[in-house]
């Protein structure tokens, strides 16, 4: 006896909406006792990263079928900004978060949260499968252009400090 059809969607979101939440708390939390440490820079990114690139990665299996390219964008973005991050770190120079990585946060997990909310009108057989899929994929590709575009965002606007740190 598994997860039902119409319960793991709603299990889904309830289990996303709580990460998130549990994230957003946490950075609330250190920012107002002073408690932003330098690791913790380094370290959040990159276990929110994990955390939604696990939720993609789950979704190319299973009625959704997300192509496997796509989450690999977000995969390769991320790995190459963390790389950068550590470097610099490791050399003396921390690189801020920046306003476009934020939303691109905010925009993977609504983009995760809308193709878990259309999972419900497909098990209840007003969404078809082809439908579900179309539309997943299209949502995650504008998701993805996003995520490109903030890594190039993030690499221009850190490029003097990436070039000294690589330098050094």
């Amino acid at each position: 006896m598994g997860i039902g059809a119409l319960a793991l969607p709603l299990i889904l979101i309830g289990l996303v909406a709580i990460a998130e939440l549990t994230d957003l708390f946490d950075g609330m939390a250190a920012r107002k006792r002073n408690q932003v440490t330098e690791l913790g820079k380094l370290l959040d990114p990159m276990a929110d990263s994990i955390f939604r690139l696990s939720v993609f990665l789950a979704l190319t299996k299973g009625p959704v079928s997300l192509p496997l390219w796509l989450v690999l964008c977000f995969f390769y973005r991320d790995s190459v900004i963390s790389l950068l991050r550590t470097v610099c770190a490791l050399r003396g120079f921390t690189l801020a978060a920046r306003f476009s990585g934020k939303v691109k946060a905010v925009v993977q997990g609504i983009a995760a949260q809308a193709i878990l909310i259309l999972m419900i009108p497909h098990a209840m057989g007003f969404l078809s499968l082809g439908a579900l899929q179309t539309i997943s994929f299209y949502i995650v590709s504008a998701t993805v252009a996003y995520t490109i575009f903030s890594g190039i965002e993030y690499l221009r606007a850190n490029q003097g400090y990436i070039k000294k740190a690589l330098v050094k």
